[in-house]
């Protein structure tokens, strides 16, 4: 049988420890909207993602919908939930012969095994949203060889995602929702040509950010 507890009285209130008085307050209400897109539960504005092995879709996850989906094979196979890790990679490898070969007219990329299509695929973000770029198979191939890192990737949840520029690079391998919101930050922010001031200080935020919650690969990894 459900047990319901009647509230409190002031008096009561009054008497509780700290810590009991914490848990007896009301939860904050999420904001409108922001509900799990599986059991319409209130969630809150940090929430876990489910991917759409089909339609590359990403789905809005109460916790328990997410640790549902964490298992393979959960749903068939058609679900998958975004994993949280991110790493930061001071020793990848992708040499310049092989970033010309992806044709990315800008320094930021990701890429990531779609397993429907049965290949990697690569990705850069634009004021016009993700766009898709040529990824030839052995190009792929000699940049997993290189990067032990890689061979922990899982497909469709998680990329590799690159920064670079004239005088530095920056790898990372991130969970997939990562990469649609920096896609999302350079769609609100960029202006112009060049993007403008405002969307290159949000990108650098960003990155700064990204770069001080991932961990390091083991050492093992990397050998």
């Amino acid at each position: 049988m459900r047990r319901f507890l009647e509230p409190p009285t002031e008096t009561a209130r009054e008497a509780d420890p700290p810590l009991l008085r914490r848990f007896l307050q009301p939860r904050p209400k999420a904001a409108p909207g922001e509900r799990c897109e599986f059991c319409t539960e209130d969630i809150g504005h940090e929430h876990a993602h489910v991917v759409n092995i089909e339609t590359r879709a990403l789905m809005c996850s109460c916790r328990g919908c997410f640790l549902l989906f964490s298992h393979d094979g959960a749903a068939g196979g058609k679900y998958r939930a975004v994993p949280e890790r991110s790493l930061y990679d001071p020793d990848f490898v992708l040499t310049g012969a092989q970033w010309d070969t992806l044709q990315i007219p800008v320094g930021m990329a990701f890429l990531f095994h779609n397993s429907t299509l049965g290949r990697a695929a690569a990705f850069y973000p634009s004021p016009a949203g993700a766009t898709e770029s040529l990824l030839p198979l052995e190009v792929w191939d000699e940049i997993r060889e290189a990067n032990p890192s890689l061979g922990s990737m899982s497909s469709d949840v998680e990329a590799l995602l690159v920064r670079r520029s004239r005088t530095e690079s920056e790898y990372y391998i991130v969970p997939i929702d990562r990469c649609y919101e920096l896609v999302g930050l350079i769609r609100q922010w960029w202006k112009g040509f060049d993007g403008g001031e405002e969307a290159h200080r949000e990108i650098d935020g960003f990155f700064t950010r990204l770069r001080e919650e991932s961990d390091r690969p083991r050492a093992a990894a990397r050998a």
